[in-house]
């Protein structure tokens, strides 16, 4: 035994001062989005903040003179939502580390109780007699199923591969006794039949709480490719491969501009309630296609005191950020946008007759009453039919326009309507009965608005006693005072923020719609929601664009291997629309909206990997290349006036190309797989291969590889930062090469049930399986259901040497999809985890404990974090002799360290715990942040 702790010892010693730990970051951005970032005491005395970059809450004691700094509390990594129980009470919900928080403000600000819940919490409010507290998670995450919560109604199994399951959970507690259970003990976990929940609100009466879907849709879905009939003409039908009849083809144009041939593609359509039809944009019934239906509930009322469902609202709008309660009428207020994925093509439209072009997604805010549900469009002012090409564009429009509403507060007599527009840099003020009532003109209502400084107002809380407005502005971190009546502000407070310099430069470039659109209320994050994604698929072809050269490296992407492919595959239309590879046609189809977090290491971007060409070069493999190839975005999609120059992009780069992927919430916190899983790997990583072509005897007559395994496409390289892609593309069977795309996010898409029968799945028709939360799924376009499908394509057929086993090839597809769903990622699963260890909970919390030291003294490889680390740095917070102190623990001496150089052993730093006032909180920091996090925070 001392033998391995010497070597163990020798290792870690080698890691800390090898060239792995000065490459490593110090700083790892997530760019989590803001929900309720400040909350006010009841006796209005004080104000708490959520310091997200310095994952600490504020506290600011409010005085006729401003805010005045009176403690910085850290608490877990990433917070987003702050509610006060008390005057001396505060819960933080910490997105990263899927806790919530508990702040005591008498004595020493501490945290006193850390409560573990679903993956990715977003927002809080404490309603119900007797109170409660509700937080919204997503329908995954560790805690979900640990064995702690097996009495727990809702708890368990979030049965990802299951259809027709609600995705948007709500964790409800009693705070007046949280149980002693390692994480607390929830009363219930509620399920909505919706995805992912993001905001949350609560009536005057506070017997009602509101649930609110964040990426909730819009109706829309898209149709397989095999199921639009082939050669462009949308008014010849076709029998289509499940054996019904189909209403046409594309609607075209079938060339761009220059003449050349698009690729067949599929369709998104959209469904129409007043037909009861599935429609394109020529109003063709696409029924016979889809083989599901989207009610679109967006909003959901719950009974606070029974804690069960009384109402749900669709047709809210398709991303839904906060919400509130007119605290006179009752009234809920939504803020939200509203997609409009169903118009087809970027660019200047005049080939193809259309363009979304400055009209992504339109600024709304949605009024509930009475069971009605009203979309406000906020800046209706706008005139989309002229783009600023045109000499009768209104220039005026921006000034009078708000993008990205967030938080909302409504005064005391239900008559002003206060809400911050992230991408304007403004708040926007509303008497209520017009926006009710639709009758508030935005060119002279903007008079009222309040400009900032700044950018990116995310929470407001109103002062009305004061006369003042609170507003946080992420893009400086700080918190602003602004005088109602003059609309002016009077003080500007900076929190303590360590992020880089790029973050600051290069944050705006994500969501300024006032800077880079003509109109003012389009941006990046119009589809790219906080850097990731809006769960839609665009079809952002360009008639008016030309094709490209394709530099990327390809599998079985020669002419031969494309004609071979073809034949075996049944693909009866040219690849790329003219059956060179090496072509990017510009007009691509349907395709879901992908992150940009995580990329640098990925190569090309765009499903097709489009950005490899473009303005400021071509490159195969250069990411750094590839992001500011998007350029051309600014003017051809969101309507700036020209394409940003490469400096410009630079920073953009600089800025979003280093945001990292979150764990996966699917995997053991001990970063080990259950069985399924392991086998799932073992077949992805093994010897056989299971996708390509078996040319036998033949073979040599290829000099490529013609056959791979799982990992052979989809490198799983962490050493080189590869998560599911190498970099290169492959003909797949389909009319288009694609790049071969990452997989650490797969667990997000899951949702779609519901698929006609084609030829190139195995998998049966499953017939109409009636309502399902998102209506895109897996591949490009995200029309492929289910991955299980997606295992069934005919690349992957059985054979004797190639494809899933002959023998139960279902039982080996249905473990890879289980792998999938907890697939690497650059960070281990531990990292952001806690737990607060109290005078009373020793026996609950310290096998958890037990695993954080496990942990952070356990190797793991990732090229983001500087290659071999420990998969996290440990941080114990404390409060001793009236004081805060942070310790960091050395996994080579097997001690806690504080600032000073002090130790601890860690049966010392549990020891403190044992006397009241001295709770212990652990944090799993990322490797390389534990310093600042224990001694700069």
């Amino acid at each position: 035994m001392a033998r391995l702790l010497l070597s163990l010892a020798g290792w870690v010693l080698a890691l800390v001062a090898g060239p792995a730990l000065a490459q490593t970051p110090t700083f790892i951005q997530f760019e989590s989005g803001p929900v309720r970032p400040m909350a006010m005491s009841p006796d209005h005395t004080r104000l708490f903040v959520a310091n997200a970059p310095n994952n600490t809450l504020e506290v600011f004691n409010v005085t006729g003179a401003g805010l005045q700094l009176a403690a910085r509390v850290p608490v877990g990594l990433e917070p987003v939502a702050v509610a006060a129980r008390s005057n001396t009470e505060v819960w933080v919900v910490n997105h990263l580390s899927d806790s919530v928080s508990i702040v005591d403000l008498s004595g020493t600000p501490r945290v006193v109780r850390t409560l573990l819940v679903g993956d990715e919490p977003r927002d809080i409010v404490f309603a119900g007699s007797p109170e409660r507290a509700f937080i919204t998670t997503a329908h995954r995450g560790q805690q979900r199923s640990d064995p702690s919560l097996a009495g727990v109604p809702g708890a368990g199994d979030p049965q990802l591969t299951t259809p027709g399951v609600g995705r948007a959970d709500v964790w409800v507690f009693n705070p007046a006794s949280l149980g002693n259970t390692v994480g607390g003990l929830p009363l219930r976990i509620m399920s909505f039949f919706a995805d992912t929940p993001r905001a949350l609100a609560v009536s005057p009466d506070r017997s009602t709480v509101y649930v609110a879907a964040f990426k909730s849709g819009n109706q829309t879905t898209t149709l397989l490719q095999a199921l639009v009939c082939q050669g462009f003409n949308p008014k010849l039908p076709c029998l289509g491969q499940n054996g019904k009849i189909m209403p046409g083809g594309n609607p075209g144009p079938k060339t761009n501009f220059e003449g050349k041939q698009a690729p067949e593609v599929g369709l998104i359509v959209k469904y129409n309630k007043a037909s009861g039809q599935w429609e394109d944009e020529l109003k063709r019934n696409w029924n016979n296609a889809v083989r599901l239906s989207l009610p679109d509930l967006d909003v959901f009322a719950v009974d606070a005191n029974a804690l069960t469902q009384k109402a749900a609202y669709p047709g809210v709008g398709t991303v839904l950020f906060n919400m509130v309660a007119n605290p006179v009428t009752g009234k809920v207020y939504v803020s939200n946008t509203d997609a409009v994925n169903d118009v087809r093509f970027e660019g200047p439209g005049v080939y193809g007759g259309h363009t979304v072009q400055g009209k992504l997604a339109q600024t709304r805010i949605t009024v509930i009453s009475a069971g009605n549900v009203t979309p406000r469009h906020l800046n209706k002012h706008i005139d989309y039919s002229k783009l600023p090409t045109n000499p009768a564009f209104d220039w005026t429009m921006k000034d009078h326009s708000l993008a990205t509403p967030l938080e909302m507060a409504v005064t005391a007599d239900g008559r002003t309507l206060y809400v911050a527009a992230f991408g304007s840099s403004r708040i926007g003020v509303f008497d209520t009965a017009e926006l009710e009532n639709d009758t508030f003109n935005p060119r002279t209502a903007s008079a009222r608005y309040i400009d900032l400084t700044g950018g990116g107002p995310s929470g407001i809380v109103l002062d009305e006693a004061r006369g003042r407005l609170y507003v946080t502005t992420r893009f400086d971190n700080a918190v602003k005072v602004v005088d109602l009546t003059s609309r002016s502000t009077l003080s500007s407070v900076a929190m303590r923020n360590l992020e880089p310099a790029s973050v600051a430069e290069g944050r705006p470039f994500l969501y300024d719609a006032k800077r880079f659109s003509a109109n003012g209320e389009a941006s990046c994050s119009s589809c790219h929601i906080f850097g990731d994604v809006d769960d839609l698929a665009w079809d952002l072809g360009n008639p008016d664009d030309r094709v490209t050269n394709n530099p990327i490296v390809k599998n079985l992407a020669s002419p031969t291997e494309i004609a071979l492919g073809k034949l075996l595959f049944g693909v009866t239309s040219p690849i790329n629309g003219s059956d060179n590879a090496n072509e990017f046609h510009p007009m691509k189809g349907p395709m879901t909206t992908q992150t940009l977090r995580g990329m640098r290491n990925s190569g090309a971007m765009h499903w097709r990997g489009d950005r490899a060409t473009g303005l400021f070069g071509s490159s195969g493999t250069d990411s750094n290349l590839s992001f500011k190839n998007f350029a051309v975005a600014f003017q051809g999609l969101l309507g700036g006036t020209a394409p940003l120059t490469e400096a410009e992009m630079q920073k953009f780069a600089d800025f979003q190309i280093p945001v990292m992927m979150p764990p996966n919430p699917n995997r053991k916190l001990d970063n080990s797989l259950n069985a399924a899983q392991q086998r799932g790997r073992n077949f992805y990583t093994g010897s056989r291969p299971v996708d390509g072509i078996d040319l036998g005897l033949l073979g040599s007559f290829i000099p490529n590889q013609t056959a791979f395994n799982c990992e052979g496409c989809h490198r799983l390289d962490p050493a080189n930062g590869l998560f599911g892609t190498g970099g290169r593309a492959s003909f797949e069977g389909i009319t288009q090469i694609v790049k071969i795309p990452q997989l650490r996010s797969l667990y997000t898409k899951v949702g779609m049930f519901g698929s006609p029968k084609v030829n190139f799945f195995g998998a049966p028709d499953t017939g109409f399986v009636g309502d399902q939360v998102r209506g895109f799924g897996f591949v490009h376009d995200g029309a492929v259901d289910t991955l299980f499908r997606f295992f069934t394509a005919k690349v992957f057929n059985p054979q004797l040497t190639l494809g899933f086993p002959i023998i139960n090839p279902d039982a080996t597809r249905r473990d890879v999809v289980d792998f999938m769903m907890a697939f690497d990622s650059d960070l281990a699963p531990i990292v952001g985890q806690q737990i607060t260890l109290t005078a009373t909970n020793a026996s609950a919390v310290s096998g958890r404990i037990d695993l954080l030291l496990q942990r952070a003294k356990t190797p793991f490889v990732s090229k983001e974090l500087g290659g071999v680390v420990t998969e996290c740095s440990l941080v114990a917070r404390v409060v001793e002799s009236g004081a805060s102190r942070g310790l960091l623990y050395d996994p080579v001496q097997q001690v806690f360290v504080a600032s000073d150089g002090s130790r601890r052993s860690d049966a010392a730093v549990r020891a403190l715990a044992t006397t009241p006032g001295q709770e212990v909180t652990y944090t799993c920091a990322p490797p390389g942040s534990g310093a600042r996090i224990a001694y700069d925070s």
